[in-house]
C-alpha cells in the first residue's frame, strides 16, 4: 500500500513559494514591440495575432507530376486497356497563363503548377507511359484527385498564429508562404548575470587552494537564453560591497533585470544582501528546499532577483521564480514548464515539514514513472545535469512512498527556446 504522510505547516515565518513567485512576476514589464525580418524571429514571441492576407494555396494547383485530365475521359482506363489522350499543353510550375483543357485532351503538368481550367483531376505520371505528344493512361481517377484547392490550407482572414506564440520554424514558414517579410515581435529581455564570492575562480584560470570554479554564471546565463532572454555575464565579484556596486551600477541602464547568485544567506560575508538591503530589495526565507534564501525588488529602478549561491539552489530557484517572469516579459503566453503526474519508483522520499521540496529526477515517458536522481544536497549539480524533470513535493508532505503519484515538471519540454539571432534581439 502506498502512502503520503502529511503534517500541518508549522513554519509560518517562511514566506510561501507562491508569494515570492508573485513578487518576482510583478517586477518586470513586457518588452516593447519591434518589427523584425523573418530570419531574425526564431524563438521570439509574436506580438499580435497573425491573420492571412492571401489564401494558401493561392490558386488551384497540381499535387503531383502527371497529367491534368477530365476524369470522365479516363473512366474506362486499365493497365490492359489504357486510354490514350493527346497532350495539348505543358504546364510547368510558375506558368501564369494555364490554358483551358478541352474534353478528350490532357495537359502535362508539374507539382505546384496552376490547374488548367476545366480539368478536374490529375493522373500521376506513374499511372501513365509518360508520353509527351500523347499519353497512355493506365488507371481511372475521380474528380478532385491529386489537386490542391485554393484556400484549403488557410483562408483569407484566418488566424494562423496568436499573440504570445513562439515563432518556430514552421510558423515562420507559414508567414513566408503568406508573403510576409517581417513580423511584430517582443524584444528579448536583457539580463545582467552576476555571481559573487571571494572563493570563486573563473573557469580556465588556475585554481588556488581554498577556491572553487564558478559555475553559476555560465549556468544561469544559459538558462536566461533558453527562457527567451538576452544574458550578459559579468566576471565574478568578490565579497566586497564597493566592488559589487562598482560592477553593476554602470550596467543598470542597459538591462531589464539584474540576476545575482550568492551573498544572500545568513553568513558574515553576504555581499548582495549587504549592498542591497534598504536599497529597494527585500530578502526573505522561502518555504522551499532547495533555495530558501531569496531576494527581489528594484535597485535604482531596475528589477533585481537575488538567488542563493549553491548551484542546485540557484537553478531550481531560477526555474520556480525567474523563468516564468522572463517568458512573460518576453511576450510569451505559455510561461510554465509542462507538468504531469508520475508514479514514483525506487526509494521513499523524505521532505522537511512546511517546505515545498524540489527533487531532481528522470521521467520515463514510456511508463509514466519517475525516479529520483541524487540526494537533496543543493551542491550536487551532476544529478541536476542528468535530470529531465523536477519532482514537486507539497509543503504539507513529509514522506512519499514508492508507487505514489507525484507531480513532475518536465524540463526537456516544448517550452525551450531557440538560440537568439546574431544581434541578440
Amino acid at each position: 500500500m502506498t502512502t503520503v504522510t502529511t503534517q500541518p505547516n508549522r513554519t509560518s515565518a517562511l514566506l510561501p513559494v507562491s508569494t515570492h513567485q508573485a513578487e518576482v512576476a510583478g517586477l518586470m514589464s513586457r518588452t516593447e514591440i519591434r518589427r523584425r525580418r523573418l530570419e531574425d524571429c526564431l524563438g521570439l514571441a509574436l506580438a499580435e495575432d497573425l491573420t492571412a492576407p492571401v489564401p494558401l494555396p493561392p490558386f488551384d494547383n497540381s499535387a503531383m507530376d502527371g497529367y491534368a485530365v477530365h476524369a470522365a475521359d479516363v473512366a474506362s482506363a486499365t493497365a490492359e486497356s489504357p486510354v490514350t489522350l493527346p497532350v495539348a499543353e505543358d504546364v510547368p510550375a510558375g506558368r501564369g497563363d494555364a490554358p483551358a483543357l478541352r474534353r478528350g485532351q490532357a495537359h502535362r503538368i508539374m507539382t505546384g503548377a496552376p490547374l488548367s481550367p476545366g480539368a478536374d483531376a490529375v493522373i500521376p505520371v506513374e499511372s501513365t507511359d509518360g508520353g509527351v505528344a500523347e499519353v497512355a493512361v493506365f488507371s481511372t481517377t475521380e474528380p478532385g484527385r491529386h489537386l490542391r484547392r485554393a484556400g484549403e490550407d488557410v483562408g483569407v482572414g484566418d488566424t494562423v498564429a496568436r499573440a504570445g506564440d513562439r515563432l518556430s520554424p514552421a510558423r515562420l514558414g507559414v508567414a513566408a508562404a503568406l508573403g510576409l517579410a517581417e513580423l511584430p515581435v517582443h524584444r528579448r529581455p536583457r539580463v545582467l548575470v552576476l555571481s559573487t564570492g571571494s572563493e570563486l575562480t573563473e573557469p580556465g584560470d588556475a585554481l588556488e587552494p581554498g577556491r572553487i570554479y564558478e559555475s553559476n554564471g555560465v549556468m544561469l546565463a544559459a538558462a536566461v537564453l533558453e527562457a527567451g532572454g538576452e544574458p550578459t555575464r559579468l566576471r565574478v565579484v568578490p565579497d566586497d560591497v564597493g566592488e559589487f556596486r562598482a560592477a553593476v551600477e554602470p550596467r543598470l541602464g542597459e538591462v531589464d533585470l539584474l540576476l545575482t547568485s550568492g551573498g544572500v544567506s545568513a553568513g558574515a560575508y553576504e555581499v548582495v544582501k549587504d549592498a542591497l538591503t534598504d536599497q529597494g530589495v527585500r530578502f526573505h526565507k522561502i518555504a522551499m528546499q532547495p533555495g530558501m534564501p531569496q531576494g527581489a525588488g528594484r535597485y535604482r529602478g531596475v528589477p533585481v532577483v537575488t538567488l542563493p549561491g549553491n548551484p542546485v539552489s540557484a537553478l531550481v530557484s531560477f526555474e520556480v521564480f525567474v523563468r516564468p517572469a522572463l517568458l512573460a516579459a518576453a511576450g510569451f503566453r505559455e510561461v510554465l514548464r509542462p507538468r504531469t503526474s508520475a508514479t514514483l519508483e525506487g526509494d521513499a522520499l523524505r521532505s522537511p515539514a512546511g517546505r515545498r521540496q524540489y527533487r531532481r529526477g528522470r521521467y520515463h515517458f514510456d511508463t509514466g514513472s519517475v525516479r529520483v536522481l541524487g540526494a537533496p544536497g543543493s551542491h550536487l549539480l551532476s544529478a541536476m545535469a542528468e535530470s529531465n524533470c523536477l519532482l514537486e513535493i507539497p509543503s504539507e508532505t513529509t514522506a512519499v512512498e514508492p508507487g505514489t503519484q507525484v507531480t513532475v515538471w518536465l524540463l526537456d519540454g516544448p517550452q525551450n527556446n531557440a538560440v537568439p539571432s546574431a544581434d541578440g534581439q
